[in-house]
């Protein structure tokens, strides 16, 4: 297993649509492996091909719940449901969310409470789940990095606003930034 960068906001991947994984493939596989262990080395929650600069539509994750759902996986080819996202705005104590993407900021974000996801793991075999709180939260951010959508990109007007003055301060935005987990500074200090 290897630890692969994590690439930034602004780098292409990461705002374009993924492709379908066609082939279950040892290539596959090893992107997996590598997901998982950069994902821990990370400290994330969750992690998507995007991030590690391959654009597949997949995502790792490691999310203890009470769910009846696995604490940890992959998910290829999904296919997501959700409730209905409350239109009210976000509590800024309690629906922070932050993004490995977007190292060591964190804003305000609603999610929908309840997801249903489907698709298959690294061998073809089929994984289904519901999930409420705040790992329904992270299976929507994961599969939103799928179709080329970063938290930030759904921020309120509010938090949309600080965001881009943070992105345009940090000097994001733009192609080739990258960082790589256990090398460089957690940026979200764990």
């Amino acid at each position: 297993m290897t630890v692969r960068p994590i690439v930034i906001h602004g780098e292409p991947v990461l705002h374009r649509r993924a492709a379908e994984v066609q082939d279950f493939t040892e290539e596959l596989r090893t992107l997996v492996a590598d997901m998982y262990e950069t994902m821990d080395v990370a400290n994330g929650v969750g992690l998507a091909a995007p991030q590690v600069g391959v654009g597949l539509r997949l995502f790792t994750f490691n999310f203890p719940n009470d769910d009846d759902a696995p604490d940890r996986g992959v998910i290829i080819n999904p296919v997501l449901v959700t409730s209905k996202v409350p239109g009210s705005a976000p509590d800024p104590d309690e629906e922070v969310e932050g993004c490995l993407s977007v190292p060591g900021e964190n804003f305000p974000l609603r999610r929908a409470e309840w997801a249903r996801i489907s698709g298959v793991d690294e061998n073809g075999d089929p994984v289904q789940f519901e999930a409420t709180d705040w790992f329904a939260r992270v299976l929507q951010h994961e599969y939103d990095h799928l179709d080329g959508k970063l938290y930030v990109d759904r921020l309120n007007d509010r938090w949309g606003r600080k965001a881009r003055k943070v992105l345009k301060a940090n000097g994001w935005g733009v192609p080739g930034l990258s960082w790589m987990p256990g090398v460089d500074l957690d940026p979200f200090g764990h």
